[in-house]
C-alpha cells in the first residue's frame, strides 16, 4: 500500500513493526465486522498491542484508503520511474 499506514501508527504512542502489520492484515481477514470481540481477537493475533491500539490502527487504515480512493494521495508513476532508474529502454 502506498501510504504512511504501514510505516507508522500516526498519533499512536507506539510504533508497528512490519511483522505486526502483517499479523494485523491476517487477523482482519480472519475476524470480520460480525466477529464478537473483534478487536480483542485481532490484538491477540498481533501480540503486544491492546484492543484499542488495533482499533485505532484500523481507523487509520480506513482513512488512508478513503484518501487514496478520493485521489488525495497521488499514485506513483512506476513505468517512468522504472525506465529512468537503470537507463535501459523498454521495448
Amino acid at each position: 500500500m502506498a501510504s504512511s499506514f504501514f510505516n507508522s501508527s500516526r498519533g499512536s504512542n507506539s510504533s508497528w513493526t512490519t511483522k505486526q502489520n502483517k499479523q494485523f492484515e491476517r487477523a482482519l481477514a480472519l475476524y470480520d465486522k460480525e466477529t464478537p470481540d473483534r478487536w480483542q481477537n485481532v490484538a491477540k493475533a498481533v501480540g503486544g498491542k491492546s484492543a484499542e491500539e488495533v482499533r485505532r490502527h484500523y481507523e487509520i487504515l480506513v482513512q488512508d484508503l478513503i484518501n487514496i480512493e478520493s485521489g488525495q494521495v497521488p499514485l506513483p508513476n512506476y513505468k517512468a520511474a522504472a525506465a529512468g532508474s537503470n537507463g535501459a529502454q523498454r521495448i
